[in-house]
């Protein structure tokens, strides 16, 4: 090979490389998954500065489980109730359900152990009577002092709805023995139907609305108000 050639070979072959590796260039700049790779890395970069910000207590309270409270979960259902056993008829259970019938026969199964949580926290509450049929009967023989509204409504107290009444029974049954939890209302003393508006409703704190009953927490201490 001629001289002339040999130096026209070399400098083709170096235009050739510079030329490809101009190509290469170019185009790893205009690479588009190249782009989002370095894009998802800034974000990384600016989380993992953001969580380096945040107090290594909030860090743990934002990451750790939610707890969550399943002592009521598939409680009140009918399949529930219906695989509870027979109650015990006592006086007490008598009277829960009585109460049940007369002032939440017409509510959801929710409502009804609603009220049931209502005459229990009133029956552990030292402002008022230490059982159950005490606490439903309080003020019955005197006008106008009835604690729950059916004893002084001037009716008959009439159960014409067996089904009802026994349905209400296991409800009384479940709530009494405990196997049922208190957990609808936080600890209410007090209810009225959405129909009316008692003067007392403005000085006690409301705790839920169930259906159509209302019902609240008495926080002044020797205060008493009636259903």
């Amino acid at each position: 090979m001629k001289p002339v050639h040999t130096i026209a070979a070399v400098v083709g072959l170096v235009m050739s490389v510079s030329a490809a590796s101009a190509d290469v260039t170019a185009s790893s700049s205009t690479d588009p998954l190249g782009q989002i790779e370095r894009n998802v890395l800034g974000l990384f970069s600016s989380e993992r500065a953001a969580l380096q910000a945040v107090p290594a207590s909030r860090l743990r309270a934002i990451t750790a489980p939610m707890r969550q409270d399943r002592t009521s979960d598939g409680i009140y259902t009918s399949q529930w109730l219906a695989a509870q056993p027979a109650p015990r008829r006592t006086a007490e259970w008598e009277c829960m359900t009585e109460a049940l019938y007369f002032e939440a026969r017409g509510e959801s199964l929710r409502g009804q152990f609603a009220v049931a949580e209502v005459i229990l926290n009133r029956r552990d509450s030292a402002s008022y009577p230490g059982s159950i049929c005490g606490v439903i009967n309080q003020g019955s023989g005197a006008r106008n002092a009835c604690q729950f509204s059916y004893n002084c409504d001037g009716k008959p107290e009439r159960i014409t709805e067996t089904a009802v009444y026994d349905r209400l029974g296991k409800v009384a049954d479940a709530m009494i023995s405990g196997r049922a939890p208190r957990a609808l209302t936080h600890g209410a003393t007090h209810y009225h139907t959405t129909a009316v508006n008692p003067s007392w409703a403005s000085q006690y704190e409301r705790t839920a609305h169930i259906g159509d009953h209302l019902f609240y927490r008495q926080y002044y201490p020797g205060r008493s108000a009636s259903n």
